[in-house]
């Protein structure tokens, strides 16, 4: 598979980014922290909603992979692992190397199981 970048450049800075490393990322106020699956962290001078529009504008229709969860958060889809919403806690996961757990307010955890559930026909329900 052919790996695609974001690139990100400030007056600083400049940063590539292979973006199936990125597990999330996270806004701090008029900046926004870059999580990769190999633990690395990078912080850029720009809003999550500046963020959510640099990856649209880049990445184009590859950008599905990543999704606004609430305020606080743009998650990659690819690594959901668990959405628990009474405890407002998402797991990202890729099943081997890393785990980030990130708090999540139940309504943006509700509308994320729903685009999993309509987007998927083969999910076992079970009982807890």
């Amino acid at each position: 598979m052919h790996k695609k970048y974001i690139y990100l450049n400030s007056r600083d800075e400049f940063l590539r980014v292979d973006i199936s490393k990125i597990v999330y990322f996270e806004a701090d106020g008029n900046y926004t922290h870059i999580i990769l699956s190999n633990k690395v962290k990078g912080t850029v001078c720009m809003n999550l909603s500046q963020m959510q529009s640099a990856l649209t504008q880049s990445l184009k229709e590859a950008a599905s992979i990543f999704a606004r969860v609430g305020k606080r958060h743009i998650i990659n889809l690819n690594y959901v692992y668990q959405i628990a919403i009474l405890r407002q806690r998402l797991t990202l996961s890729d099943g081997e190397h890393f785990e980030y757990v990130i708090s999540v307010s139940k309504e943006a955890l509700k509308k994320l199981r729903s685009l999993y559930i309509s987007g998927l026909s083969n999910i076992i329900p079970f009982n807890e």
